[in-house]
């Protein structure tokens, strides 16, 4: 996913070698998965095109005033409702459009599953309790639980910031995840298109790839002894929430 203009994207440095961090196989028993970016294909630039139509705004108006703010935050924890995410989206892009208005273009930033990822799942869940936990928020959860229920029915559980209340990269969310699989941190393999996050991950115990394309989950998936097929599909190296 494109990151909005102004957004600080990764710390290079220290976060370059938590993404290099080799996996210890033999201590994996579980494996947790992003959904945005990883999962499914996000582009928020259509959500911006829906807006910028539906307002007669140009879009890269649009684009420059979304950011990704204390109030998106809240909403991705469940302590604050659509109703007054989208008064406050109102505020800051300087639009008149209607909740419902906002929601339609809220839901378009769905592409379709990364190409490629689902044999990789399918292999993976043969060998591994698979699970996933994604920051989302009611809305976008409604969307995307609907569309993709069938690719999605491979994890046994989807952990959801808006329930949790909190998010990727706190720590707090991955604890939460942690004792809900009942196993221990470090035999936990997370897969997330994030550098924060995979540092986040790593900072509360787990191990961790950092997802630049399905190549990166099929490697490391083959370092578990798992066959799977070769997979070439590049995600956006500014990655997703």
């Amino acid at each position: 996913m494109d990151w909005p203009p102004g957004h600080a994207g990764d710390s290079r440095g220290t976060l370059r070698s938590v993404a290099e961090a080799s996996i210890r196989p033999e201590l994996v028993d579980a494996l947790l998965f992003d959904l945005g970016g990883v999962v499914i294909d996000i582009d928020f630039r259509r959500c911006f095109k829906r807006w910028a139509h539906d307002s007669g705004t140009d879009v890269d108006h649009i684009a420059s005033r979304f950011a990704f703010d204390p109030a998106y935050e809240a909403h991705e924890r469940g302590v604050m409702d659509a109703a007054t995410y989208f008064q406050r989206l109102r505020l800051a892009l300087s639009v008149d459009l209607s909740d419902a208005e906002l929601l339609k273009g809220w839901n378009d930033i769905y592409l379709g599953v990364v190409p490629g990822i689902s044999p990789l799942l399918t292999a993976a869940s043969a060998t591994f309790p698979l699970y996933a936990l994604t920051n989302t928020n009611p809305s976008h959860q409604a969307a995307w639980s609907t569309r993709f229920a069938g690719d999605l029915a491979v994890f046994r559980a989807i952990f959801l910031s808006s329930d949790l209340g909190q998010r990727k990269p706190d720590r707090a969310a991955f604890d939460a995840v942690t004792d809900a699989i009942g196993v221990p941190a470090p035999r936990i393999l997370f897969f997330d298109d994030s550098i924060e996050n995979v540092a986040g991950a790593v900072d509360a115990g787990l191990q961790a790839v950092h997802v630049s394309s399905t190549s990166s989950v099929a490697a490391a998936l083959a370092e578990l002894g798992i066959s799977v097929p070769h997979s070439e599909r590049q995600v956006d190296a500014r990655e997703c929430p």
